[in-house]
């Protein structure tokens, strides 16, 4: 399907992630006769091992069959598992397909009298055996079906399928990002030059509980951050043993060298005793005495206020 192009043969990066994700990896059961072109070799203990460069050349033909599609929610995505059901939301979000997460409705391409009845014009499964309702009424209503299959995935109503491990989660979820990115990637929304900035790990499934094991393990770090930091601030607390001791001076009178004790108090002076007859300093002397009381009410202005002549003190209007 690359047709020999160097930009759209499979990366290093890409093998060793799906090496990592243990992607080639099939069952040991023994490959079903359709799904035996796509097994490289089986090992002694019956696992069988999927070529990877025709996973990667059928991801290709699925991903130009889904960008040939115009408005991007005719494409219908289901996952009936719950591994795959993280990402297909991811996958419906990034690409903007119709995802079906959960239990399949049946009746939901063939009744159209049911609320949730869909017309798509592509569906795309996680699996073969657990989506078989949905890929039978596909069949009924005329509706291509791309499917992740295993070795021993049946191939009965699949037009597409990509051959990978869809037992494990960081499989599955591996292989709905590659696809998602090769789809923007032929709709011209990313570069191929550059790296998509969304990571793997987004698709991977995650157990609710080691979820909430983590979100502890975060509370219980930052309450510790939070303890130490007291201690940390009494240390290094330079500001109240320098700059307000004198220790960080430099701008002002009590303030000395770094390092150095700040200067003692001054002291206080005593008090002079009083004595009969001797004069006291103005700021001892008692401002109510001697002082006189004015009483406003009490004066006589001795003039008259309607008078507005200089002249005269005394006179009629």
């Amino acid at each position: 399907m690359s047709g020999g192009l160097d930009i759209l043969s499979i990366k290093e990066d890409d093998v060793t992630k799906m090496l990592a994700a243990e992607t080639h990896l099939g069952e040991t059961n023994g490959p079903d006769f359709q799904m035996a072109q796509y097994v490289f070799k089986v090992k002694t203990d019956g696992t069988a091992i999927i070529n990877v460069k025709k996973t990667w050349e059928k991801l290709l033909i699925a991903a130009r069959v889904i960008a040939a599609i115009e408005n991007p929610t005719d494409v219908c995505v289901l996952s009936n598992r719950t591994f795959g059901q993280r990402a297909i939301l991811k996958f419906a979000a990034h690409t903007g397909a119709v995802a079906v997460a959960g239990r399949f409705t049946p009746g939901t391409f063939t009744n159209q009298i049911q609320a949730a009845f869909k017309e798509p014009r592509l569906l795309v499964v996680s699996d073969p055996r657990t989506d078989h309702q949905a890929i039978t009424e596909a069949s009924y209503v005329n509706i291509p079906v791309i499917a992740l299959c295993n070795t021993n995935s049946p191939l009965k109503y699949i037009d597409i399928a990509i051959p990978c491990n869809n037992n494990g989660d960081n499989s599955l979820g591996l292989m709905w990002w590659m696809l998602a990115r090769e789809v923007l990637r032929l709709r011209g929304t990313i570069s191929r030059e550059t790296p998509w900035e969304v990571m793997p790990d987004l698709y991977f499934y995650r157990d609710p509980e080691e979820a909430e094991h983590e979100e502890e393990e975060l509370k219980e770090e930052t309450a510790d951050q939070w303890a130490e930091k007291p201690a940390a601030a009494a240390e290094d607390n330079w500001a109240t043993t320098d700059k307000w001791q004198g220790g960080g001076g430099g701008g002002g009178d009590t303030g000395g060298l770094p390092g150095q004790p700040p200067p003692p108090p001054p002291t206080a002076a005593s008090p002079t005793p009083f004595t009969h007859g001797t004069s006291t300093t103005t700021t001892d002397q008692d401002w109510n005495v001697g002082s006189k009381t004015e009483d406003w009410g009490a004066e006589d202005t001795g003039g008259d206020w309607g008078n507005t002549d200089p002249t005269t003190t005394t006179g009629e209007w």
